[in-house]
Order: structure tokens, then sequence, then C-alpha cells
């Protein structure tokens, strides 16, 4: 199992970004998956989670409104849709699989003026 995060950088306030994560080593698109993020000195958090076939998602109230996640089975790819970026979303955002207890390497978000 191999996730590859890319996307994340540094925006200024009000900014947006897209992260991707893409998946290998088995069948993406019988699972459903997160985002989750850690700020410094923090506990690593939900951000968002999508049904295998993503047709059901789920996000955190500190991003409803602003974030959305979905993906492309095609590709093997899960994304995340980051706008109106505020200095509190600055943190390392991580993809995860649940039932197979399996991380990403993260990539860091930075938001700052």
């Amino acid at each position: 199992v191999q996730f590859v995060e890319s996307g994340g950088g540094y925006v200024q306030p009000g900014g947006s970004l897209k992260l991707s994560c893409v998946a290998s080593g088995f069948t993406f698109s019988r699972y459903a998956m997160s985002w989750y993020r850690q700020a410094p000195g923090k506990e690593r958090e939900l951000v968002a989670v999508i049904s295998s076939i993503g047709d059901t998602t789920k996000h955190a109230d500190s991003v409803k409104g602003r974030f959305t996640i979905s993906r492309d089975n095609a590709k093997n790819t899960v994304y995340l849709q980051m706008n109106s970026l505020e200095a509190k979303d600055t943190a390392v955002y991580y993809c995860y699989n649940a039932q197979l207890a399996y991380w990403g390497q993260g990539t860091q978000v930075t938001v700052s003026s």
C-alpha cells in the first residue's frame, strides 16, 4: 500500500489549494478514504471522509462550506479542495484509509500573510 500526497504549500488567507492523494497497492474503489490534519502542538483531527464510490461525504464543522472532498476511482485519487483558507488551517494534511489503517506521508499547508 502506498499513498503519494501533493498540492500543499504556502498561501495567503482567503486563498485556495487542492490536495491530491494517489493510492496504489489495493483496490482503491472498494474503500472509503479520509483526510486528516495535524497542527503544531495539536492532535491529529479528521477533516473529511468520502465513501468508496463517492456518493457520501462528511466534513468537519470547522471546514464545512470551505473544503470539499472528492475522488476519482479511475485515477485512484482522492482530493481535498480547500477554499477561503485561514491561518487556523495551517497543518500537515494526511490521507488515510481506516480499514487498512494506513497513512500517507503528509503534505504541509501554511496559511499566512
